[in-house]
């Protein structure tokens, strides 16, 4: 049997689109994933996006997220924000 699963659209900026190589990607998670499940997922995949991630902020729908145990759920859009200069 297949376990269930929820699809996050992930967008990356600057420096993290840089290290994921793309700007946005879908992925299929648990459905029990949260936030935290996600970057370490992403984070597995290249030592150069693990170091970027650890800097980031995000946003989920278009809202900060605070708390890295927040569920991920369908449909469901993560920003992946590095750090920016300037203001």
């Amino acid at each position: 049997m297949t376990e269930p699963t929820v699809a996050v659209t992930i967008r990356y900026f600057a420096a993290a689109a840089a290290a994921a190589g793309v700007d946005t990607e879908t992925l299929d998670l648990a459905k029990d994933a949260t936030l935290a499940t996600l970057v370490e997922q992403l984070s597995d995949r290249d030592g150069e996006l693990a170091r970027v991630l650890k800097r980031c902020s995000y946003l989920c729908d278009g809202v900060a997220v605070r708390d890295m145990g927040k569920p991920v759920s369908t449909p469901q859009t993560i920003d992946v924000l590095p750090p920016f200069a300037g203001g």
